[in-house]
């Protein structure tokens, strides 16, 4: 550190030795940013910014300030054509609705958010249900209750509709506590014996016509840093 009017053995000036606007900027930038012959006067540009370390300026990287509660990726599956469910009392693989996100550290959460609409096979009869899946194990379930069936949602009870959707969504904030690539999926379950068939994206007659709709399903996944 250089000094104005003492000699390095005195003690140091205090802010009261040295008159305003007597030091320039180009002694700043020789004297005090000496450290760093790169950075200069200022940082080298918006992402970096001026840390004291014990008296020193140094540069530091933004992406090294950390905070909860920040998205640190965004992935998504949309499924745009349609599927239809066969299966009695058997949950199946939505095609199309799975994706697979990489968490950067073990403490970051992942948020997820879907909405599927779907119809069923039969005027009358209970719509299907959709389950949320991380890997292969169940997540956003309600409680286990003798034999009833834990899901993510309950069946839509439709009018007699051919044309009528059940629109299912959900928003569920999930600890895969890994850093390693983990996929999550929607499965279609029908709720109601005997009536095996159910459609996403279409209605139940699927009439060629244009009050016949075609919809979206999609699945959103967030990485939430801790």
């Amino acid at each position: 550190m250089a000094y104005i009017g003492k000699s390095p053995t005195a003690a140091p000036l205090t802010s009261s030795d040295v008159a305003d606007g007597i030091i320039t900027n180009a002694k700043l930038a020789q004297d005090i940013i000496s450290g760093d012959t790169a950075l200069g006067a200022e940082p080298a540009d918006t992402d970096e910014f001026l840390v004291s370390d014990a008296g020193t300026l140094k540069r530091m990287d933004y992406s090294h300030i950390k905070g909860g509660g920040k998205i640190g990726q965004i992935v998504t599956a949309s499924k745009t054509d349609t599927f239809t469910l066969t299966a009695d009392s058997t949950a199946t693989d939505i095609t199309g609705l799975s994706v697979a996100i990489t968490p950067t550290a073990t403490s970051s959460k992942v948020l997820c958010q879907f909405c599927v609409y779907t119809s069923q096979g039969i005027f009358g009869h209970t719509g299907p249900a959709i389950f949320l899946i991380r890997g292969s194990t169940h997540i956003s379930l309600g409680d286990a209750s003798s034999s009833r069936t834990r899901s993510t949602t309950s069946p839509s009870h439709q009018e007699d509709d051919a044309h009528a959707f059940g629109q299912h969504n959900c928003i569920f904030l999930d600890s895969p506590n890994t850093t390693s690539a983990t996929t999550y999926k929607l499965q279609i379950y029908s709720a109601t014996g005997g009536d095996t068939t159910h459609y996403v994206n279409r209605g139940t007659t699927d009439s060629d016509n244009s009050y016949a709709l075609r919809t979206a399903s999609n699945l959103v996944l967030m990485e939430v840093l801790a």
